[in-house]
């Protein structure tokens, strides 16, 4: 490994496209807590930061054998670390106004016996729905959602990895969305 640090990032890059691992090793030893420290420093927030880095690298390794950098490595990771950033922004600005739509339309109900009632068997719904997902995912999304805990606060709690945290809140609101319909963004408030 240790030749493998003297190589440059050409080198790097054309063993990576063969399916060097040791290759793909050393340019993450490389440049993961330099891209982590670029994206947190736009985001100030550790897990998107680390999720952006994460997923750059996977799909580094996933597209190995097609990728075409004509110019610096390192520009082509930072650009890539930057666009991603901007996505995030601009998917959380619109799950923003969206969620933002759907307060104003709720605050916009009159306060009668008629809605209060509704809300409730809403409220009643979704507990049901949340009480049928396997012991695990529930114990996992209720941790993360009632609880506010990050992932790596139920990673530690529950002595689980935080990949396998993320999957099961990933799969418990796939499984509520499908269940619940149009009830589902009620699930947020």
């Amino acid at each position: 490994m240790s030749t493998y640090r003297e190589l440059t990032d050409v080198s790097l890059l054309d063993l990576l496209r063969k399916g060097d691992r040791l290759a793909y090793t050393q340019v993450y030893d490389r440049y993961e807590r330099l891209l982590f420290m670029h994206a947190y420093s736009r985001l100030q927030k550790k897990e998107e930061s680390r999720d952006i880095v994460q997923d750059i690298f996977i799909v580094l390794w996933n597209n190995r054998e097609k990728l075409e950098i004509t110019g610096s490595f390192r520009a082509y990771l930072f650009t890539a670390v930057r666009n991603r950033i901007f996505t995030l922004i601009a998917k959380e600005k619109l799950q923003s106004e969206y969620l933002s739509s759907l307060e104003n339309y709720i605050k916009s109900w009159n306060d009668d016996t008629d809605h209060n009632i509704r809300y409730a068997q809403l409220t009643d719904i979704i507990d049901q729905e949340i009480a049928r997902l396997p012991n695990k995912m529930r114990e996992v999304f209720e941790l993360s959602r009632h609880e506010e805990m990050s992932h790596r606060e139920i990673a530690e709690k529950l002595e689980i990895s935080e990949q396998t945290v993320k999957k099961q809140v990933q799969n418990a609101l796939k499984i509520l969305k499908n269940r619940l319909g149009s009830a589902f963004p009620l699930l947020f408030l």
